[in-house]
């Protein structure tokens, strides 16, 4: 029951935590993003070390390192599949391909079994995740080959983040979770760094480029210029604070996301320790709830009727499962 509890409650905050980093990725870009509240959340993990504890072993900062790395190529192919659309296909497959990976892996590998009612808990789980991260799309078009290979491949990576902070001991507390974020981070602003030099090297390349010779009357220009120095003389006193003020909530907003996001992350582990991973893999798949339930009471956003069928499996779901 306690494993049921943990990562239905992890995939919830998970959610959250996604809802404000898609609110933080339109004002900063997805990377930039996605790299300050990898930040955030180490430092929120390195505030909970005292508290919650945690022994240091090179084979759980190893497994926790690895979880880092295979974290970040997930959400490098969950951003690039969402890219290409269609969402209303490519996201439920990649919730349910973060689902069956470690259920197989718990169930094959690590010789979990269960009894006829966690059989059918688990089939009424992965139903609900399909029904749960089904965005629907008006005039949704066939995926693409492409697509559907980067949404697999983000499901199994996702998959993969579960079997390995699985192998950490239970002794090690958040320990692992430090070392996933320290690598985590590193990857994703050396991302960053490395598209922010493209960009600059591209713009730079585009100004050096030679024009075609300008035509007209110099006059007109000239006035047109006047105009603007004369009347917007303080535009950019004012346009400066505005940009400074929704930056500083941009920020204020991704921080809070990794900060959402580690505690999402603490509960998942604790819910993995807790009992069998397939059961916390496919719970912890339900984490569009989170975000499609803040989006509608914030956003006033409407959930479709398939959306709320899979919140009633999800709900009936993780009662079977906690009883089984």
């Amino acid at each position: 029951m306690l494993t049921a509890v943990l990562s239905l409650s992890g995939a919830i905050v998970y959610g959250a935590a996604d809802f404000l980093g898609g609110l933080a990725a339109r004002r900063l870009g997805a990377l930039l993003a996605t790299a300050v509240a990898s930040v955030a959340g180490l430092v929120a993990m390195l505030a909970a070390l005292p508290v919650l504890g945690g022994t240091w072993t090179s084979a759980d900062l190893g497994w926790g390192a690895l979880s880092g790395v295979i974290g970040a190529v997930a959400i490098a192919l969950l951003y690039a599949c969402l890219a290409i659309g269609p969402m209303s296909i490519l996201s439920p497959l990649t919730a349910l391909m973060s689902a069956i990976t470690p259920m197989l892996w718990g169930t094959l590998v690590g010789a979990e079994r269960f009894g006829p009612l966690g059989v059918w808990g688990i089939g009424v789980a992965l139903v609900a995740v399909v029904l749960v991260g089904f965005v629907p799309e008006r005039g949704a078009v066939r995926p693409s080959p492409r697509g559907l290979l980067l949404a697999i491949g983000s499901g199994l990576a996702i998959g993969g983040y579960y079997i390995a902070i699985s192998h950490t001991a239970d002794a090690s507390g958040v320990v692992p979770l430090v070392a996933n974020r320290v690598v985590s981070a590193t990857l994703l602003f050396a991302a960053f760094g490395v598209v922010a030099v493209s960009a600059a090297l591209r713009t730079r390349s585009a100004v050096l480029a030679p024009s075609p010779a300008r035509s007209g009357p110099a006059p007109d220009d000239m006035t047109s210029a006047d105009h603007v120095t004369t009347t917007d003389a303080s535009a950019p006193s004012t346009t400066g604070a505005t940009r400074g003020t929704a930056l500083r909530a941009a920020v204020a907003l991704a921080l809070a996301c990794g900060v959402v996001d580690a505690t999402a992350n603490v509960l998942l582990l604790l819910g993995i320790r807790a009992g069998d991973l397939a059961v916390a893999a496919v719970l912890g798949a339900m984490y569009p709830a989170g975000t499609i339930l803040l989006a509608a009471i914030v956003l006033r956003e409407r959930i479709a009727p398939v959306q709320w069928a899979g919140l009633a499996l999800a709900l009936a779901a993780a009662g079977m499962l906690a009883l089984a």
